[in-house]
């Protein structure tokens, strides 16, 4: 007999802290949470649904009976709904009954529940996030491969189409039969990072992970919450950092879901001019209410904690910082001040980023954000926002359409490279060629490129040059690093063939090198987020497509230079260089182990003459369409 009995996990400090919006452990007391009680097993269950009549559990145990097992309302008028349910274990299927005060009876799966059926009934589970981990050594350690001044090199992913089963193109590798593949990939190509497009548990496979509905459970299509623990555990261990995809933005009206969750709005904002996104046919988070800040800092939190995530990129920051975001005027109600700033929402994330570097100072916040919303990655102690790190979409868009444009059409088009020099200290920058540059008739980063096949490789070649020795951490999104010709596609593996022919492995290797170069290199990790880090040496040579600049390291003589030929004909280029310096070609990109012409790259004279304001230069020969480096040598 599955009797139910009236019992809490909840403090009055927790629920104090909760109606403050200041309890950032919630997962510890919500959801459900197999126990013992006076001898007796059983299941612990709490939810929060402050304008029902009445909440029970429901699930196969009870025939799916809203009447069997009622929860008890706590007194305090917290909201709260809780009982513990004897004879219950790991592995019950189970949801909320909760009868509206209108006495609709809506079913609602667990919001804090950590795995979830997957299916279109989408059943919580009474599950553990228990696991061993035997990362020590890179917990105790990721204080540096987090720092600013170290190297950041991400490998964006979609668990669900990077690789799939070779002899079931529509089966999805397991969390263990990716970490076999993925692992010895990153380490061969060089990176530093992973970061997984939302491995929270959604039902609607064409929204990416973006439209999320178990916002603490693990993605099952994988496998359980222990084998995505058992991947990062793995990539810890081989020295790969992983970032995760978290959105705190908005969520999808699923029936089972967080909209309209004990008949009222609980979860998003009343207003539709604030709670409604009409761009993507969703809701918007009140960040206004106390108790669900707390929902949302504590799933953060979660993910730090129980899954050992290395930090958390925000997806759609712009979007939740601007009320007229996607709204045409008049749809939208301005701030106190008058304004378009969602202050409630900017609050939330100074809020979120104070207690994530607070509890895990050795992780990274990164926003995606597209605007220039002023002190974004500046500390909140200081006025600003907080985030570790931001998107640098401006860069994305310049360069992509320069490098779109025909080389000669580019003189025309110089100040797109040069312009980001004007702002690329404003901020802590990640510099991101992401997922979303190649979908939606985008086309592919390869196509994106003019000209016939020599050129697009070569054009590719050299952006990715000029993206790993420009100031800034990395971000390559998967398929990019040997030239997909397809654009993504979520149903469908990356077309790994394609490394089957010179071109595209040449590509890789040259990302692989590039990689390589920019973690033994200090002069282009060091200072990049300083302007110490960074010299321009030629800005101004439009007429031949043509930059130089100069990668600082914090000691004198540590410096590369870096050289891009954005034109297709060989040239030999005169360079102003310090005096007494000498240089050394360190990478040219037209290498023909590359997929490039074979021509070399070389310096062909140093002079005493006085060039480009500084006492000696050089002479370089430097092949078509190329990007080539320099390490200084005295």
């Amino acid at each position: 007999m599955h009797s139910i009995s009236p019992h809490s996990l909840f403090t009055p400090e927790d629920i104090y802290l909760f109606r403050e919006g200041r309890h950032y452990r919630l997962y510890d007391k919500f959801g459900s949470h197999a126990l013992t009680i006076d001898g007796k097993k059983g299941v612990q269950f709490s939810v929060w649904a402050p304008h029902a009549k009445e909440v029970s559990v429901i699930g196969e145990f009870n025939g799916w009976h809203s009447e069997a097992h009622k929860l008890f309302p706590r007194w305090d008028s917290s909201g709260i709904w809780e009982g513990f349910i004897e004879d219950l274990d790991w592995g019950t299927l189970y949801k909320y009954a909760v009868r509206t005060l209108s006495g609709e009876l809506l079913e609602k799966s667990d919001p804090y529940a950590v795995s979830w059926e997957q299916n279109r009934q989408a059943a919580s589970l009474v599950s553990t996030t228990w696991f061993e981990w035997s990362d020590k050594e890179w917990m105790s350690q990721r204080h540096l491969r987090n720092s600013l001044s170290s190297p950041i090199s991400v490998y964006e992913m979609h668990l669900g189409s990077w690789m799939r089963d070779p002899n079931d193109p529509e089966r999805f590798l397991s969390y263990g039969e990716i970490s076999k593949q993925l692992i010895p990939y990153l380490q061969n190509m060089g990176f530093t990072h992973v970061e997984f497009m939302p491995v929270m548990e959604h039902p609607f496979e064409p929204s990416w992970g973006y439209q999320v509905t178990g916002y603490f459970a693990a993605n099952s299509r994988f496998g359980a919450p222990q084998d995505l623990m058992q991947l990062i555990n793995d990539l810890h261990n081989s020295g790969i950092g992983v970032l995760l995809d978290w959105v705190p933005s908005h969520f999808p009206g699923d029936a089972n879901g967080l909209h309209y969750f004990d008949g009222s709005y609980l979860y998003e904002h009343p207003d539709p001019r604030r709670g409604y996104h009409p761009q993507w046919n969703s809701h918007i988070f009140d960040y206004g209410k106390n108790e669900v800040r707390s929902f949302l800092i504590s799933n953060a939190l979660f993910w730090l904690d129980r899954y050992h995530a290395d930090g958390l990129r925000v997806d759609a920051v712009t979007s939740m910082l601007y009320l007229d975001y996607a709204r045409d005027p008049g749809a939208w109600e301005p701030n106190v001040f008058g304004g378009n700033v969602n202050l409630e929402a900017k609050n939330f994330l100074q809020e979120f980023n104070s207690a994530v570097y607070k509890y895990y100072p050795d992780t990274i916040t990164i926003a995606e954000e597209s605007s220039d919303f002023p002190m974004l990655t500046t500390p909140v102690y200081a006025g600003g926002v907080g985030f570790g790190m931001k998107w640098m979409m401006g860069w994305m868009h310049d360069t992509l359409a320069y490098f779109k444009l025909d080389p000669s059409e580019r003189k025309y088009h110089h100040s797109k490279v040069t312009f980001t020099s004007m702002y690329m200290y404003n901020a802590n920058y990640m510099m991101p060629l992401s997922h979303d540059e190649v979908v939606h008739g985008k086309s592919s980063m390869i196509y994106k490129m003019p000209g016939d096949e020599w050129n697009k490789f070569a054009n590719l070649r050299a952006l990715y040059t000029y993206m790993y020795t420009f100031p800034g951490a990395k971000l390559l999104f998967m398929g990019c690093e040997f030239a997909q010709t397809n654009e993504w596609d979520f149903a469908a593996s990356l077309n790994w063939s394609l490394l089957e022919y010179p071109v595209h492995r040449g590509m890789q290797d040259y990302v692989a090198d590039l990689n390589r170069l920019y973690k033994d290199s200090p002069s282009l990790y060091e200072l990049q987020f300083e302007s110490e880090g960074f010299e321009w040496v030629e800005a101004n040579d439009a007429e031949h497509s043509l930059f130089v600049y100069l990668r600082k390291g914090k000691k004198s003589t540590e410096q590369i230079m870096c050289v891009l030929n954005l034109r297709p004909y060989p040239l030999e280029y005169k360079i102003g260089v310090e005096e007494g310096s000498s240089w050394k070609v360190l990478l040219n990109s037209d290498e023909s182990k590359y997929g490039g012409s074979g021509m070399t790259a070389v310096v062909l004279d140093e002079q005493d003459e006085e060039w480009m304001f500084r006492k000696n230069s050089i002479i370089l020969q430097l092949p078509p369409l190329c990007g080539v480096l320099l390490q200084r040598q005295a």
